[in-house]
């Protein structure tokens, strides 16, 4: 059974750092993709990153591209997304998602994830 455990968030103010970790553990190889999304209040749900555990390419939203970092250690099946110079328009519940297979379409839509993480809320004040 693949389950996905999130850690880290929590407030910061404008311009101040977080970093999220996401260990996935039931995959049997490194072919899978982790993504992080995240849902603000009163909106859809955003595709953030996308990271192919099997080559370690990540993909970004344009809107973190530069502000936003993921690395990896496939030892720890763990993803780690580095979120520095936050906005207060980064305020979101933030999750990670994994599918077996790689990154398809950079990060794709939510429905195409069939695993989910709990979600972990980030705010930014500003």
């Amino acid at each position: 059974e693949v389950q996905l455990v999130e850690s880290g968030g929590g407030l910061v103010q404008a311009g101040g750092s977080l970093r999220l970790s996401c260990e996935a553990s039931g995959f049997t190889s490194d072919d899978y993709a982790i993504a992080w999304f995240r849902q603000a209040p009163g909106k859809e749900r955003e595709g953030v990153s996308c990271t192919s555990m099997s080559d370690g390419s990540v993909d970004y939203v344009d809107s973190v591209k530069g502000r936003f970092t993921v690395s990896s250690d496939n030892a720890k099946n763990t993803v780690y997304l580095q979120l520095d110079r936050l906005k207060p328009e980064d305020t979101a519940v933030y999750y990670c998602a994994a599918e077996w297979g790689p990154c398809v379409d950079d990060i794709g839509e939510s429905y195409e994830y069939d695993y989910w993480g709990q979600g972990t809320q980030v705010t930014v004040s500003s």
